[in-house]
């Protein structure tokens, strides 16, 4: 964002949160990750043990139940950074993402890692 200002383009990060899309959805999530899970080396899989398995399925759905489906939030922001005269530098999207992200934001990088 920084480096292309010297080129006087204006750059906005739109930062979304969970939504319902194929990225977010549990089926493909789950597949995915057993499909990685399959090809661990079994020490590998003994280390990290069945329960971080179930646990990480499980948490899945979790994550599944927490997207919005207004997918218009986001095109909203896009909207609004593409037409507006002083287009914000951020944009949070979604509840979670101005309750989670826009705070963490604002913190030192080592804390957020």
């Amino acid at each position: 964002r920084i480096e292309m200002h010297n080129f006087g383009v204006k750059v906005c990060i739109i930062e979304p949160g969970y939504f319902k899309t194929a990225v977010t959805s549990t089926e493909i999530l789950e597949k995915n990750f057993l499909a990685i899970w399959k090809k661990l080396p079994e020490e590998t899989k003994a280390s990290y043990g069945e329960d971080y398995l179930k646990k990480c399925l499980s948490s899945l759905s979790k994550v599944q139940r927490s997207c919005s489906s207004n997918l218009q939030l986001v095109t909203d922001c896009m909207e609004h950074a593409l037409t507006s005269q002083f287009p914000r530098t951020r944009y949070s999207a979604g509840w979670d993402a101005k309750l989670l992200y826009l705070p963490l934001s604002y913190l030192p990088s080592a804390f957020v890692d």
